[in-house]
């Protein structure tokens, strides 16, 4: 039997069982923010209600839209006329949209 064969299924193996540990992480962290119950960030999303906003998500998305309500389990994104529902766990950052000096939104924002 050929050598060279085990060679990419091992690291195959590798990078499942990598992967698996950084989700668990990722869902350790959100359940430990719902036992201690994260209600500082809660309070500061209301404050984005009728802006237009950037959210961040765990997952590296980027979501634009205009926040219409804030409730303990989800933020409701207006983006045209759609609505969009997103978990308040997934949330890593709320950031206002940035505007130029005249008043209107950038072309591109940089983070």
């Amino acid at each position: 039997m050929n050598h060279a064969y085990f060679i990419p299924v091992i690291f195959l193996f590798l990078i499942l069982f990598f992967t698996r540990q950084a989700n668990a992480v990722v869902f350790k962290k959100i359940i430990q923010k719902r036992k201690t119950g994260d209600i500082q960030m809660f309070e500061l999303a209301q404050k984005f209600i009728g802006k237009e906003c950037l959210i961040y998500t765990f997952n590296s998305s980027q979501l634009t839209g205009v926040i219409k309500e804030v409730n303990e389990g989800a933020i409701l994104i207006e983006n045209g006329d759609t609505l969009e529902a997103v978990n308040f766990d997934f949330i890593v950052r709320i950031r206002e949209y940035p505007r130029k000096k005249n008043g209107k939104k950038k072309s591109v924002v940089l983070d």
